[in-house]
């Protein structure tokens, strides 16, 4: 009588003892030969490669009937477990889950030949014992088939009480509760024994969902193998960032990846065929509205910058720059305080009489200059000079901005000295530079000059707007005196000087004719001209010619000081002061001119090319 050392049965023969062995303990040590998967039974060894391994299945099959056709012995491994039945799995539970579980299994098993799970021939296992640690070895030997015919016969006939005996006792065993740990599928009813055993029936399941959402998966895997089974297998796979499939290499993912990238391409190009220029397009126009607006930010700060230099910024008039100032000098210590209450009690009394204080007035210059060219300058053949002119500099209330106010101030002081224009006066002396404004927003109102109007918005009072050419005609028209002004627009001569300019004022000198031969030196009753430039103008009141026949303008700088201006008025300082009187053609450079005129006639515009 013969003990398994691993249950404890016992059986009488040494080959039922092998058998007991091999069905009731050898069984569940049935190794994968495709991949590393062990400890499981024939049964779930069957369901593993039909699903795993569909492959190696089919090709296992195709060499069993090539070999059964060439006449070899396909039953040469198969001598011990031939006479073996399917039994009950040992992972299934009673009722209808086992029923299910049996089919399953069943209908994986009978697709996969026994050879390809069979142990090789002429090896050797080994059973470990539980308790004692010893081995039992059995050996299997290849024999004919007659022979396996016979030995499986006597085998039955010998031991049928003994394996019943086995099986119910192996039945028992496997079916009683609370020995193994049972795992239940959560898509199905069917409960699995071993975890490896529910994880492969559970990708069977999302196998059959990949396998329904499209073919692209054949394509780029195995056929049949899932990400699962591939990495129990050991091989490395990659799936694609775009979508679910799982490819076999890198080369593989890349060519999948690129044609869904072509494709995405062609897809643009089909739906919008003039994408790359609608594109292009587009950026073209966000430049350009990025342009204009930082072109329209560059000339609105521009503008403003203009509008400070030409004293539209709102930041006060005459008066308001005129008592800033003064409080400076009071800070700094160059004006006592009750200096500083005196001369603003002066100004609010000027400004409301609408006169001139006459601060900044010197007058005899133009009878001085008749003085020095009687006795002196000696070089020069022809000089003229216009009606007696008051000179007017600029001081603290208009400094940087008035030099327009204070041309009109001389012309209309040499206009109080002549009988023809005196009567269109409406006052009797020099108005002041508030005054000034205040007479250029009349003619404004009247309709002249719209244009300038606009560009000062109708407003002159309480800024430090600054006048040119226009404006003085404005307001001569205003009063009744006919004007005109005469524009020089380009340079006539080498170096952008401009001969013409003083040709024509030699004309307008030499326009009252004389019988007698003319002299050296006269003096006219002509008015003053204004001369406007860009950033500044000044009055000429005479003209000098040269003996080699150059000629020379005689101008009054508003920004000249009164004491600079003084100066004329000596013999002693008169021939240094007189450098800053003459202009030469080479000293009057700007690109255009602008000269107003005061006459008799009907009021014209002439244009000099």
């Amino acid at each position: 009588m013969l003990t398994c050392e691993i249950c404890g049965e016992e059986i009488m023969l040494e080959e039922d003892m092998k058998t007991h062995l091999l069905l009731s303990h050898l069984e569940y040590d049935v190794d994968c030969p495709l991949c590393s998967l062990s400890g499981v039974s024939y049964d779930e060894l069957c369901l593993h490669i039909s699903s795993a391994h569909p492959e190696e299945q089919h090709r296992a099959q195709d060499a069993a009937h090539f070999m059964s056709t060439s006449g070899c012995s396909a039953g040469t491994n198969t001598a011990v477990t031939e006479g073996k039945k399917p039994q009950t799995p040992p992972s299934c539970s009673a009722g209808d889950r086992c029923d299910t579980a049996g089919k399953v299994r069943h209908a994986c098993a009978s697709a996969v030949p026994k050879d390809s799970v069979r142990p090789k021939q002429n090896s050797t296992v080994e059973s470990v014992g539980l308790s004692t640690g010893k081995t039992s070895p059995i050996t299997y030997t290849t024999c004919s088939p007659d022979t396996r015919q016979e030995s499986v016969g006597q085998c039955n006939e010998d031991n049928n009480g003994t394996t019943a005996e086995h099986s119910r006792a192996k039945q028992k065993r496997l079916s009683s509760p609370g020995k193994e740990k049972l795992f239940p599928c959560p898509m199905c009813a069917l409960v699995c024994s071993s975890c490896f055993i529910l994880q492969e029936h559970v990708e069977l399941h999302l196998q059959e969902q990949i396998s329904a959402q499209g073919s692209s998966l054949e394509a780029c895997s195995p056929a049949g193998t899932s990400p699962a089974a591939s990495s129990l297998s050991g091989v490395e796979k990659f799936q694609c960032p775009m979508c679910s499939v799982i490819c076999s290499d890198s080369f593989s993912l890349q060519e999948h990846v690129e044609l869904h990238l072509d494709h995405g391409a062609a897809v643009n190009s089909a739906g919008s065929p003039g994408s790359d220029l609608k594109l292009a397009r587009q950026l073209q126009q966000e430049e350009e509205q990025r342009r204009r607006q930082e072109e329209a930010q560059q000339e609105k700060e521009e503008f403003k910058k203009l509008q400070r230099q030409f004293g539209l910024d709102g930041s006060g008039g005459y008066s308001r720059q005129m008592e800033r100032n003064m409080e400076r000098a009071v800070a700094r210590g160059l004006m006592a305080p009750a200096e500083f209450h005196c001369k603003k009690a002066e100004m609010m009394e000027s400004l409301a009489s609408g006169v001139d204080d006459g601060r900044t007035r010197t007058q005899g210059v133009v009878r001085a200059l008749y003085e020095y060219y009687q006795t002196e300058c000696r070089d020069s053949v022809h000089v003229w000079l216009s009606a007696e002119t008051d000179h007017y500099c600029s001081s603290a209330g208009d400094k940087g901005w008035g030099c327009g106010y204070r041309n009109l101030q001389m012309l209309l002081s040499s206009l109080h000295t002549i009988d023809v224009y005196a009567p269109f006066l409406p006052e009797k002396a020099v108005p002041s530079i508030p005054r000034v404004q205040s007479m250029i927003e009349d003619a404004w109102k009247e309709g002249l000059d719209p244009h300038g109007a606009s560009h000062f918005n109708n407003r002159l009072q309480g800024t430090r707007a600054w006048i040119g050419a226009t404006e003085i005609y404005a307001l001569l028209t205003s009063l009744g005196i006919s004007a005109r002004i005469i524009d020089f627009h380009q340079p006539t001569g080498p170096g952008g000087t401009h001969p013409r300019l003083f040709d024509w004022v030699k004309q307008y000198f030499q326009s009252i004719r004389s019988n007698r031969l003319p002299s050296r030196l006269i003096q006219t009753s002509m008015p003053p001209l204004y001369l406007q430039h860009q950033g500044h103008s000044r009055s000429i009141v005479g003209l000098e010619q040269k003996k080699n026949g150059s000629l020379c303008l005689l101008l009054l700088d508003p920004g000249t000081s009164a004491s600079d201006t003084k100066k004329l008025l000596s013999r002693d300082t008169v021939p240094a002061a007189l450098r800053h009187v003459r202009k030469f053609p080479s000293s009057l450079k700007h690109k255009q001119y602008q000269i107003s005129i005061v006459n008799s006639r009907t009021l014209h515009a002439e244009r000099i090319p």
